[in-house]
């Protein structure tokens, strides 16, 4: 069966999900804020949650028309054969959000569409009651001025949980956000790539999974694998694809931090998302870091500062970083940072900047490109 999919994104992060969805092979993409909408079917769910890294979760998008009141919400959504989805012991879980819209109270819209649900059901399956024991259908109704979209997650727990990070400090980078950073920056794996504020190991890792070409969520569950409608050979098929595409080529990625509690979280990681090898992890400080290779890449998130106290501090360590940066041999740098200062604090001018969210907080990432020689590529 062919549906209209949905991946969400983070704002910022639409055009790189959707480059992602065109290298997958997929055609057709309609671009707007916080998602990319495309048409797929059952093993397109499986292959997009497996595969895809900057997408926040897989949506099957069941309908989508106006609503001004609560009586138009629940004729909408009742017109749609939920049944053909769900089955007669599906749980059915509503959540959602409105934003700018005539209906704002959330939970108002949330009890009517159950309603609304229930009754289309009863219909599909001339019965009046529904244990609901079976497997989870979690219904998502999103009102944006107005216009109300009812969709159903296929992803479960949100495709940013990899099944590799137990611990991730204290300001965790989301993994689908450090997977776009490595994306945005456009390394490749002929070029050395470092993270002198390793952290966790979430960049570092993210990386060696786009080098080698692992799947994201090749080892983790997602909810529609549970559905019947979902063959089970299908997620075993694309499972087995995706062990099978993984790439043989040499990668070199370092990894340093001051904090020896969280190298250690590090390589607890990544030797947990399979990358172990692929990494080289030092206890050292940024201000420590120095390379005789040409043309590598620095990707890092350093801390923000946004507790009293430690603006200085974070200050300083953009002042390290732009000094450390100058002694590097033709490398290019790219940081993600809240602060708006950091330019001049680093010493340096971006090439690019670029607004992303870090969760909800306004981030920029900074990027400062130095491209290998044509010849020098040739060689």
């Amino acid at each position: 069966m062919t549906y209209t999919l949905i991946a969400t994104t983070t704002f910022g992060l639409e055009a790189v999900t959707a480059k992602e969805l065109k290298a997958l092979g997929y055609e057709d993409l309609i671009v707007e804020n916080g998602r990319v909408m495309f048409e797929g079917d059952e093993m397109d769910i499986a292959i997009c949650n497996i595969w895809l890294r900057t997408a926040e979760r897989l949506f099957i998008k069941m309908a989508e028309f106006n609503a001004l009141s609560f009586e138009e919400l629940f004729q909408g959504t009742k017109a749609v054969e939920w049944g053909n989805l769900i089955p007669e012991d599906g749980k059915m879980h509503i959540v959602g959000k409105s934003v700018k819209s005539q209906l704002h109270s959330v939970p108002d819209c949330q009890s009517i569409v159950k309603k609304a649900v229930v009754e289309s059901m009863k219909k599909k399956y001339n019965k009046e009651w529904f244990t609901e024991e079976g497997p989870v259908y979690k219904i998502e109704v999103s009102v944006l001025r107005d216009v109300v979209t009812l969709s159903i997650d296929t992803s479960g727990v949100g495709l940013h949980k990899r099944g590799y990070r137990e611990y991730a400090g204290e300001a965790p980078l989301k993994e689908t956000l450090a997977a776009a950073l490595v994306l945005i920056s456009k390394w490749d794996s002929t070029r050395v790539l470092a993270d002198p504020l390793c952290g966790s190991g979430t960049i570092a890792i993210e990386a060696a999974l786009i080098a080698k070409n692992m799947a994201p969520g090749v080892n983790r569950e997602f909810v529609s694998e549970t559905w019947p409608s979902m063959d089970k050979d299908i997620w075993e098929q694309v499972r087995v694809g995706a062990k099978r595409t993984i790439n043989p080529n040499p990668v070199e990625i370092l990894a340093s931090d001051i904090d020896g509690r969280l190298i250690k979280t590090a390589i607890d990681n990544a030797e947990k998302a399979g990358v172990k090898e692929f990494i080289k992890f030092q206890k050292i400080p940024m201000q420590e870091f120095a390379s005789r290779q040409k043309y590598g890449v620095i990707i890092t998130n350093p801390p923000y500062g946004e507790r009293l106290g430690e603006v200085e501090e974070v200050k300083s360590l953009h002042i390290d970083l732009g000094v450390m940066y100058s002694s590097l041999n033709e490398w290019s740098c790219f940081v993600i940072t809240a602060n708006r200062d950091f330019q001049k604090d680093f010493g340096k001018k971006a090439d690019k900047n670029r607004k992303l969210y870090n969760g909800r907080l306004l981030c920029y990432y900074y990027q400062y490109i130095k491209e290998i020689p044509r010849k020098k590529k040739e060689d």
